[in-house]
């Protein structure tokens, strides 16, 4: 069976505006950091929105939280700004069942070439795989719990809690 996609925006798809400094969204970079990572897999993709997750309300969780719920797919990546992805998470907890949901995000976008998206979606396409039926945040090569995670923003780095 397919892994369904949903892309929500953050990090991975934000673009730089060389005249003003600022960063924004024009379109989602998942199709390009696919194919450069020379993905086999039977992908379903599906851009829900394209924002930073600090502007993320519960409306728009409850969107991710729908389309999951009517997903054919048992298997889910979601593309998540790093900021409120463990509110997200927390958000579908339990609201989900049956299926494996693991949530990724970048710390550099994947437009400034130096970007940690790609190896963090290859592992969140590898754990999704992988894990049972829960809720899963995936970043820079390890997967945690939902609720046994927080981003370190001193370190950028993602880390257990306690």
């Amino acid at each position: 069976m397919a892994i369904k996609l949903f892309v929500t925006g953050g990090t991975f798809d934000k673009e730089y505006n060389e005249l003003n400094g600022q960063l924004f969204f024009k379109d989602s970079q998942i199709h390009e950091i696919l194919k450069l990572g020379r993905c086999r897999l039977d992908l379903n993709v599906t851009t829900l929105m394209l924002m930073d997750s600090l502007d993320m309300t519960d409306e728009h969780r409850n969107i991710i939280l729908e389309s999951c719920q009517k997903s054919e797919e048992n298997k889910i990546v979601i593309s998540h700004g790093t900021d409120t992805m463990t509110e997200t998470a927390k958000f579908l907890s339990e609201k989900i069942p049956g299926k494996t949901v693991v949530i990724t995000g970048a710390m550099i976008p994947y437009k400034f070439g130096s970007s940690d998206g790609l190896f963090n979606m290859g592992s969140a396409l590898a754990f999704v795989q992988s894990l049972p039926a829960g809720i899963y945040i995936a970043m820079n090569g390890r997967y945690y719990d939902w609720n046994n995670c927080k981003k370190n923003k001193q370190t950028g780095f993602f880390e257990e809690l306690g």
